[in-house]
């Protein structure tokens, strides 16, 4: 028997239910059986024509299709490690990620080669590139001949793939995070600290075959992890919203027969806003579940109403943490006065996992004290990929610790002992836009490349009530055309981190220490 790995569950379930659906899209269903096949098919097909190389990666290039689904498990059932690209980020982006995972190989769905064209120009090093549902791919191979692609009539059978070994320690998936100097941080996520998260939330949820699990975030948001492993776990199925379903939340959750929610709190606000949430709205929800930034307790209650035969939880937990670290189940008769902020706590560590609140020496903050969250455990994750001096710099052993942790840059606090953990903010600048972790500091370098300046500031702005809702930019360079400039930045940077102001100050205000205030430069937003 093989050592246990992200796609043990998903194996195991193959055999188990072969025929109960695995991933639904649209009116399309592909059960246990159908799903391995494809997967399978792309594993040998890449096997088949490369090299065996140790601790490989292999990236996925889509978005919510079969083809992006079958390269995860293609991936996996191959032996390699995962690394989404998603073709909704600037094609720079998109191709430094690929670049620095040094991939081989690229599973890219048809509806998406558009995107991966531009991504593809420039690299230096040839790719091959696997397209499972597409026969025509004559047109890209002409245009990059530097580069090798495979389509539809090239696969190999899955009657041909035969279970290699993987090291449980080893990468199970590579996800790229905004980083502070302007270039994305590669975390490395193993195969052990995923399957602890696996087992916690399957037995937490008592997760069965009948269960249909929502897909609301892209693969390149960790909290997709979530949706396909816990569910494929168990025989259960991911349902997989377009784009557009994703705009009638209420209505796919009928479509479809939900029965464990999971989505951004900012969802909930807008289904709220559209008058989504009536009470017993969503009798088939079993779990309705929040992660990605802080949970509204206003929303909370409104979505408990909807899915009135749910348990709600507010889950918490950096991309460093695997997913989610810390859990809180909401109670309307306690959840107000064990809030702070009026928003949820993010509750207690998960098991196995040990928290410590912090203050700026690493040192055990007193009870009721606020510091930094720091965390370790099982889901501790393998730290940055070639970066040694960002993971020594935030994996870290506190005076008097046995053990590493992960400085999250949370600010929380406990009350008391026995309470709930309750997130206060962060401790640097970074935020969250739409669920989305956002280093405010790789905006801020790359306004200050467009605009050739020494300074550029980003802030997080308007803040609504649940959170960052979008950001400024602000350039003191006078003969800088502003708008000329924003949209050069907007073309280097994901859709959320994209600013939506520009604005000039003919000096940066400073504090007592030398630094940029930023706070007077918020006031100068606040009419």
């Amino acid at each position: 028997m093989e050592a246990r790995t992200i796609r043990t569950g998903f194996l195991n379930s193959v055999r188990a239910f072969p025929d109960r659906p695995a991933l639904a899209i649209q009116d399309a269903t592909w059960s246990y059986r159908d799903l391995f096949q494809r997967a399978a098919a792309v594993a040998v097909t890449m096997d088949a024509r490369s090299a065996v190389r140790p601790g490989r990666l292999t990236g996925v290039f889509g978005h919510r299709s079969v083809a992006a689904f079958s390269g995860v498990l293609g991936a996996l059932l191959r032996g390699d490690g995962y690394v989404p690209l998603n073709p909704s980020f600037p094609a720079e982006r998109n191709r430094s990620m690929a670049e620095r995972a040094e991939l081989d190989w690229i599973v890219a769905e048809a509806a998406s080669l558009g995107q991966l064209g531009e991504m593809l120009e420039g690299m230096e090093n040839t790719v091959s590139v696997l397209v499972p549902d597409s026969s025509n791919l004559d047109t890209v191979a002409a245009r990059l001949p530097q580069h090798r692609f495979f389509g539809a009539e090239d696969l190999s059978t899955a009657e041909e793939w035969t279970p290699g070994p993987v090291d449980p320690n080893g990468i199970g998936y590579l996800l790229f995070t905004s980083g502070s100097t302007g270039i994305p941080k590669g975390v490395m996520v193993a195969h052990r600290n995923v399957t602890h998260f696996i087992d916690c939330m399957t037995a937490r949820y008592g997760i069965t075959e009948q269960d249909r699990f929502s897909q609301t975030f892209d693969l390149t948001f960790d909290l997709s992890a979530f949706d396909m492993f816990v569910a494929w776990e168990k025989g259960a199925c991911v349902c997989c919203p377009t784009q557009q379903e994703k705009l009638f939340p209420a209505r796919y959750i009928d479509a479809h027969g939900i029965t464990i929610w999971f989505s951004v709190p900012s969802t909930a606000v807008l289904m709220k806003k559209l008058r989504m949430l009536k009470p017993e709205r969503f009798p088939s929800i079993r779990y309705s579940l929040f992660c990605g930034e802080a949970l509204p307790i206003e929303i909370a209650e409104s979505f408990q109403h909807a899915a009135h035969r749910s348990v709600l939880e507010n889950l918490y937990g950096p991309t460093e943490l695997t997913i989610a670290c810390t859990l809180y189940r909401y109670d309307s008769s306690r959840t107000p006065e064990e809030s702070a902020m009026g928003v949820v706590p993010i509750g207690e560590p998960y098991p196995g996992m040990v928290s410590l609140i912090a203050n700026e020496n690493l040192e055990p903050c007193e009870v009721g004290e606020a510091g930094e969250l720091l965390m370790a455990g099982p889901q501790l994750t393998l730290g940055y990929w070639q970066d040694a001096g960002r993971t020594a710099a935030a994996f870290v052993r506190p005076p008097g610790a046995d053990v590493v942790y992960y400085r999250t840059g949370d600010r929380v606090v406990q009350r008391a002992h026995g309470q709930p953990l309750l997130y206060l903010g962060r401790v640097d600048n970074q935020i969250k836009v739409q669920g989305y972790r956002v280093e405010l500091g790789e905006i801020e370098a790359v306004m200050r490349e467009v605009a050739r300046t020494e300074v550029a500031i980003a802030l997080g702005h308007p803040v609504g009530d649940n959170g960052v809702e979008g950001i400024v930019g602000f350039v003191s360079r006078a003969d800088a055309d502003l708008e000329a400039v924003r949209r050069e930045v907007c073309s280097r940077l994901p859709p959320y981190m994209q600013p939506g102001r520009m604005l000039h100050v003919d000096e940066f205000p400073l504090n007592a220490n030398g630094k940029v205030d930023r706070g007077a430069l918020r006031a100068l937003l606040t009419p």
